[in-house]
């Protein structure tokens, strides 16, 4: 296994996968044939390699839904998910001619009874095992999940979506999934909105129903109780800033300003050639920088490169033997640093080109919108004086719609008249659901009663050194601060199921209480603080969660969300939310009406 994949959720989720498949695997010596479908692929893609299966006599792994010429004398492995489509391809495999000895199958959660029934019905003689393991999440990063969902936004956020209550099904059944294989059992709260934004409570009442019905009986026979772990809930409309804004760390930076797909990173190589890179934790160097500013990245890549250089040369300048014997053992971890730091150098090279063409000037503008102060912490006074610039220069019509949200946003709407004007100056009048669908999300577009008048308060950072560029910090760290700090706001915050009363983040268990540590728990000593945040999460949010590990240390957070979002990426899925239907006019038009 990869180094990268040791520790955080890659390697919870690699045990768990371990602990279940591989271990009924291990008590049959044959080889096998694992197969996957896409969200299974992606899973195991993400925590292991080739190697690690067949190390456990997984000779091939196959795509359920692809012809496979049957292979009598071998024993399948079936690690799917619990839908009628894969329910169906694998009965598929049995019901006429069988194209496997035996079959062990595995879901990676609740299996429907009318699904599992069918199983039953045609393919029970060649099914050994079946078992659901709870793992319907991908493991991100060490302290990152997603549900790779991105059409889960849609679904939730459209008018008069017809999937929404099932989408949020869905989601609650896989909370529970996370939930169970870190092995918690958490307080469950959300975010309570007074825009009639219901989502978050009834997401949560959902998960925390399900919670208690996974939980009901322990492998023991016994009811498992709350654990040292608290699972908040939030919306996205709760920070639209954070992922409109254009961030400078290494991460958020080269995914918002470079075509980056599927973590693949295309470049050219210095000879010309085409060269592409994964950007995941087997690359360490990745991990190292990932989260530091640019400034810092830029200045630190081209260093590590003349200490590979310098350390490859001899220090006494001969060369005998055995030096050359050193060299040539030490040849391929060189090979890889020098690669890993060039791919680096050039990614940075990118992100600081894109930066120093377009960036720089807007990220003036964008911080003082988004704090509401200029760099010397003056008030911005009149947004537009600062939002005028952004619409005179010939920046793209992307970076001006989040200029112009950004100013929106600042004063928790604007007028009818205001956003007309605004909407005709970026010339994006047969586009504007960029910014009127924002609504959708409970985000005050334009200014209707005192409700939205009020800007949630933030934390006090005039004390943190940060870059000016930079001055932004994400809503979601003061929540995770005060969840942790045990200062959240009963009112805002509302318990949908209390956790332990010895819960305040710091890791302080009463010894009534105490939390039995196990493999998994190595890398903390305290309690967990799990957020979902549906309808998407950011880099800097992602970040965050990080940030605060690190400087509590004796409660790790975990976040997650149905997927991961870059700004061109939101915009595009808040535009695709469709037409207003005929609520909007122009000024003219809404005169005309009075008449």
């Amino acid at each position: 296994m990869a180094a990268g994949l040791e520790y955080g959720l890659k390697g919870i989720v690699w045990k768990r996968i371990q602990d279940t498949i591989i271990a009924d695997c291990r008590k049959s010596k044959v080889w096998k044939i694992l197969i996957l479908d896409p969200f299974t692929t992606k899973i195991l893609s993400s925590c292991c390699k080739m190697s690690d299966l067949m190390s456990e006599k997984i000779t091939i792994v196959e795509d359920l839904y692809k012809n496979r010429e049957p292979v009598l004398e071998m024993k399948a492995i079936y690690f799917i998910s619990p839908t009628a489509k894969c329910v169906d391809a694998f009965i598929g495999d049995f019901k006429q001619k069988p194209k496997y000895k035996a079959a062990y199958v595995y879901f990676t959660d609740y299996c429907p009874d009318d699904l599992f029934n069918n199983m039953k019905l045609y393919c029970a003689k060649y099914i050994q095992v079946c078992k659901e393991i709870n793992l319907s999440f991908l493991p991100q990063e060490a302290q990152v999940f997603t549900f790779d969902n991105p059409g889960a936004f849609n679904s939730i956020y459209k008018p008069n979506s017809l999937d929404k209550m099932k989408t949020l099904e869905t989601l609650a059944d896989q909370l529970v999934t996370i939930c169970a294989t870190l092995d918690e059992y958490p307080g469950v709260r959300y975010k309570k909105d007074s825009k009639n934004m219901e989502n978050a409570k009834t997401l949560a009442e959902l998960v925390d129903n399900k919670l208690a019905r996974h939980y009901e009986l322990d492998d023991s026979g016994k009811k498992k109780g709350k654990t040292q772990a608290q699972l908040l809930i939030v919306e996205r409309g709760f920070d639209p800033v954070s992922p409109i804004l254009h961030e400078l760390t290494y991460q958020a930076m080269a995914y918002d300003l470079i075509d980056i797909q599927k973590d693949i990173y295309q470049y050219k190589a210095k000879d010309g050639s085409e060269k592409e890179a994964l950007l995941n934790e087997d690359d360490m160097l990745w991990v190292k920088l990932r989260h530091k500013h640019i400034a810092e990245v830029s200045e630190q890549i081209p260093k590590m490169l003349k200490e590979i250089s310098a350390s490859k040369k001899q220090p006494d300048g001969k060369i005998t033997i055995s030096n050359l014997s050193q060299m040539m053992k030490k040849m391929p971890s060189f090979r890889k640093e020098l690669t890993e730091k060039t791919i680096h150098l050039q990614l940075a090279e990118d992100c600081m080109q894109q930066f120093s063409n377009n960036v720089e000037k807007l990220c003036k503008a964008e911080q003082d919108l988004a704090v509401g102060s200029d760099v010397d912490g003056m008030k911005v006074k009149d947004p537009m004086r600062t939002l005028l610039p952004v619409l005179l220069h010939p920046y793209s019509i992307h970076d001006k719609i989040r200029a112009v949200l950004l100013y929106i946003f600042s004063l928790n709407g604007t007028t009818d008249e205001n956003l007309s004007k605004l909407i005709q100056h970026v010339k994006i009048e047969d586009e504007r659901e960029y910014i009127l669908n924002w609504k959708r999300l409970g985000v005050p577009i334009i200014t209707e009663s005192s409700i939205f008048s009020r800007k949630p308060t933030r934390r006090d950072r005039s004390q943190e050194q940060t870059y000016n560029l930079s001055r932004w910090t994400p809503v979601i760290k003061d929540v995770m601060e005060d969840a942790v700090e045990n200062k959240l706001d009963t009112k805002e915050w509302p318990h949908q199921s209390e956790c332990p009363a010895a819960w305040n983040g710091s890791g302080a268990v009463s010894a009534r209480q105490k939390h039995k540590p196990n493999a998994q728990d190595e890398r903390r000593t305290g309690s967990r603080l799990i957020i979902f945040i549906i309808g998407g999460i950011s880099f800097s949010e992602m970040r965050s969660a990080y940030e605060v590990t690190q400087a509590v240390k004796s409660c790790e957070v975990i976040v997650g969300s149905s997927h991961i979002l870059t700004p061109t990426s939101l915009l595009n899925d808040i535009k695709a939310l469709g037409k207003e239907p005929m609520e909007t006019f122009t000024i003219e038009e809404r005169s005309k009406v009075g008449c």
